[in-house]
Parts: structure tokens; C-alpha cells; sequence
């Protein structure tokens, strides 16, 4: 065979080593988890407050648009794990590849979009309805959270294991609240709506319902921003691919840390090599659309449902977490009051697995970029760094909350955009790098392509209004 040169660039990093590429699992059922770590991590306010309080003012004819939306995700979350399965590195260093920064840029977006505390304050806002005990409990009870958190996340031996077992109960409970409601409160008429919302009943625009929460809402169905360049680290952790030859992510105090390569590597595309890789990529596909795309629509379009069947027309509805107790009030009425207790209890335990994952994902993604870029020949390791953010996460957001602050304008409008613009850069940036860093053979091309030229448009276009709509809320309000 006639010697193999590496498609991935080297300008700023070092160049990717050779090696074979593994094996698909034998078991493919035992490595199913990323999918579903994505899937739990983004069932958050948009599932359980935003898709519920639009079912609430215009019943379920924009259902549609969660569909779209989480079908453009999957088909970014597939780019993104197409680099990494056939390298081993995280899509940020290959973006790193072809401007040393990109990864920084991203990182600060994804910070930026995450420092305040409100991920976990809307938890802590749940068990307050459980407990009677008022607004002023919650800044208590969300440190109290933060706590918990920042011990989980760096206590457990492998950090992925640990996360992907409080998604999966989380995933487990939404389950249980699910078929209660089918079965004691989503009404018939919700069903027959649900279906004209997928096809005659659709509309867009809706009056009254904002433009852009429309838009916004189609974009951040199932994941959005910085969660879904993590799908790298996940199933690198998880072993798929070449990322089964980079060290998992491990606590520095209860696990045992491995000298990590700073780069990845790349396989020569031989018959057997291109063999495993078609499984290995159809093994991918197959996970992501049967766990993140299928979860995440179907939960959407459940909790839609369940509001459809108890609070739609119900004047004064709020589009925040109040929108919550309104409807366990409601289901409190309609079916018994034990309902009520279970759809907060469940909403305030998902909320809380939700704010778990955006600490790990959130300092995952910066640790993997500070180490690889800019700390590659310092004795920390990555899982030191990776200590200290998820720390200073939850120390960030203590002194927030002990401060007494209210959400400034200026990080609302910063957490409005930062997610659209991300994804916008990124799906071109994908392009590139599926089309330039890797063999011929396995590179993007055809309905593929056309799906990431897609992704660049519409979150072009959701960029532009958003941004223009602040600008004018600041500057001409």
C-alpha cells in the first residue's frame, strides 16, 4: 500500500497520528448514550415553559416547527460527530485547525449564554411550589443545588458515566409523566390537533405570538448553541470511533487521570478501515435519531399537548416558570391534586439533571480547548481544568445569588443571540471542515450538504432578527 498523507491540517496544531480504525461494538446496544445525554440535557425550559406556553395561546398548529427544528439538529449533530469518529478530536479542534481561536470564540459564546444562574434557579423555583415556602427561599435553594451539582460532576471516577445516569433517570421520570398524562389528562381533541398541526392545521406566521419567539423556538427545539458541538465530547467519552483512543474525561480526585493526547488521529482509507467506518457511521446515525430526534420531538410535542388540554385560552399566562404553576394548578383541578404534585416534582427534578449538563457541558467544551490549544505543553492535565471550571461555575453563580441580582438586559439580549449566531458560524465552519480535513470517502456531500446549507440560512436569517429586534428594544425603547 502506498504511504497514507493526513487530510486534517497541521497549520496550528500538530498533525494527527495513524492509526486504524476500531471495531464497531459487537453489542451496539451497550454504547447507546450520547443521543440520550443530548436529548436530557436540552429537554429544559424550551420543552417544559416555551413550546407549552405557544400550545397555550394558539393551541398546536406551529407543532411543525419543532420538527423542523430538531430535524436541522440532527443533521448538525451528525457533522459534527462525522469529525470526530473519524479523528478522535472535538469539532472545536478542528475549527482550531483553521483559525488557532475558533475554539475560544465559541467557548466565550457558549459561557456567555450559561454564566447566570438562571438554569438552576428555575429548578429551585419548582421545589418552592412543592414546599409552600415563597420567592425568597429560591436563592437558597438553588446554592444548595449548585452545590450538589459541582460535587456530582467532579467526584465521580468518569464524569460521562456519571452524567449519562442522571439523564437517564431524568429521561426515566419524564417517561412516567408522560403516560400519566396520556392516560388522566391529554384529551382526545389534542391528538386530532396535533396531527392537523403536522399537516393542514400548520401555520406561520401565528398571530399573536412574536416573530422571533418563533424562530427562536425552532431553533432551540431539542438542543442549540454550544450543547450540540458537545455531541464530541460525548461520544469521544463514549468510546465511538477514533475517540476510543483518547483518554475519557475522569475526576483528579476519585478517578484516574491519563496522560491525554493533544491531538487526534486519522485512518487510512482502506477497504477494511472504510468497512468499519460505515458501521460505525450508520451505528450513529441510528443512535441519534432513535434518542436526541425522537425524544426530543416527542416530548416537545407531549408536554404541548398536556398544556392544549388544560390551560389553552387561559388568559394571563406567563412565558417563564410561573407559566408552571399555573398549569399544576390547573392539573390540580381538572384530574386530582396528587397530578399537580407530580408534574412539579418531575419538572423540578428534570430541570435540575438540565442545569447538571450545561455545568458539564459548558466546561467541557472550555477545558478541551484551553488544554488542547493553549495549555498543550503545561503539566495540567485537562481534567484539572475541567475541575476548576465546574467550581467556578458554581461559585460564579453563588455570589450572583447572594448578590440579590436581577437578569441585566444586556446578558438576556446576549443569551437571546449568542445561541443563534453559534449555530449560524458553526454550519459554515462544518462545511469546510467535513469537506476539506477529511478522505474523499467519508466527507459530506449530497442531501447532507444541502442540509448545512440549510442550517446556514435559516440561522442566518434567525441571527439577523434577533439582533436587529434587540438593537431596536435598547436603542429605540
Amino acid at each position: 500500500m502506498t504511504e497514507f498523507t493526513p487530510t486534517v491540517p497541521a497549520r496550528v496544531l500538530p498533525p494527527v497520528a495513524i492509526r486504524d480504525l476500531p471495531d464497531p461494538p459487537r453489542s451496539q446496544w451497550r454504547i447507546i448514550g450520547p443521543g440520550l445525554v443530548g436529548a436530557g440535557v436540552g429537554l429544559a425550559s424550551g420543552e417544559f415553559i416555551l413550546w407549552p406556553y405557544i400550545a397555550s395561546q394558539v393551541g398546536l398548529v406551529f407543532i411543525w416547527g419543532a420538527l423542523i427544528g430538531i430535524v436541522t439538529q440532527w443533521f448538525l449533530n451528525m457533522e459534527i460527530e462525522r469529525y470526530t469518529l473519524a479523528t478522535g478530536e472535538t469539532a472545536l479542534t478542528g475549527f482550531s485547525r483553521m483559525w488557532k481561536h475558533w475554539g475560544l470564540v465559541f467557548v466565550l459564546m457558549t459561557l456567555g449564554s450559561n454564566v447566570w444562574p438562571g438554569w438552576v434557579t428555575t429548578s429551585a423555583t419548582m421545589v418552592t411550589y412543592l414546599t409552600g415556602s415563597g420567592e425568597e427561599s429560591v436563592r437558597w435553594i438553588a446554592i444548595g443545588m449548585l452545590l450538589v451539582i459541582a460535587l456530582g460532576l467532579t467526584l465521580a471516577p468518569v464524569i460521562y458515566n456519571a452524567l449519562e445516569r442522571v439523564i437517564f433517570v431524568k429521561i426515566g421520570l419524564v417517561i412516567i409523566l408522560v403516560v400519566v398524562a396520556i392516560i388522566f389528562a391529554i384529551t382526545a381533541e389534542s391528538w386530532v390537533q396535533l396531527g392537523r398541526g403536522l399537516t393542514v392545521g400548520a401555520q406561520f406566521p401565528v398571530p399573536p405570538l412574536d416573530f422571533a419567539l418563533l424562530m427562536g423556538a425552532i431553533a432551540y427545539a431539542g438542543a442549540g448553541g454550544g450543547q450540540n458541538l458537545c455531541q464530541s465530547n460525548w461520544i469521544r467519552d463514549k468510546g465511538f470511533g477514533m475517540g476510543l483512543y483518547v483518554p475519557r474525561l475522569v475526576s483528579p480526585v476519585t478517578g484516574q487521570e491519563e496522560a491525554a493526547a493533544s491531538t487526534g488521529f486519522q485512518f487510512a482509507p482502506t477497504k477494511a478501515n472504510l468497512d468499519r467506518w460505515r458501521a460505525w457511521w450508520r451505528f450513529a446515525n441510528i443512535e441519534q435519531a432513535s434518542t436526541f430526534a425522537l425524544v426530543s420531538f416527542l416530548t416537545i410535542a407531549l408536554m404541548s399537548m398536556l398544556a392544549y388540554s388544560t390551560v389553552f385560552g387561559r388568559e394571563g399566562l406567563a412565558n417563564g416558570i410561573d407559566f408552571l404553576q399555573v398549569e399544576g394548578q390547573v392539573l390540580q383541578e381538572v384530574v386530582a391534586p396528587w397530578f399537580g404534585v407530580l408534574f412539579w416534582v418531575i419538572g423540578a427534578l428534570a430541570l435540575f439533571a438540565s442545569a447538571m449538563g450545561i455545568v458539564d457541558y459548558t466546561s467541557r467544551l472550555a477545558s478541551d480547548v484551553l488544554k488542547t490549544v493553549y495549555l498543550r505543553d503545561r503539566a495540567i492535565s485537562v481534567n484539572r481544568i475541567y475541575f476548576l471550571l465546574v467550581w467556578g461555575a458554581a461559585v460564579v453563580g453563588t455570589l450572583i445569588l447572594l448578590a440579590g441580582f436581577d437578569q441585566p438586559l444586556i446578558l438576556l439580549v446576549f443569551s437571546a443571540s449568542f445561541a443563534a449566531v453559534m449555530m449560524f458560524v458553526y454550519s459554515i465552519l462544518l462545511i469546510i471542515l467535513n469537506r476539506r480535513s477529511l478522505p474523499d470517502a467519508i466527507k459530506v456531500r449530497s442531501y447532507r450538504l444541502g442540509a448545512l446549507i440549510w442550517s446556514v440560512a435559516f440561522f442566518g436569517t434567525l441571527t439577523v432578527i434577533v439582533v436587529f429586534q434587540q438593537i431596536q428594544r435598547i436603542f429605540g425603547g
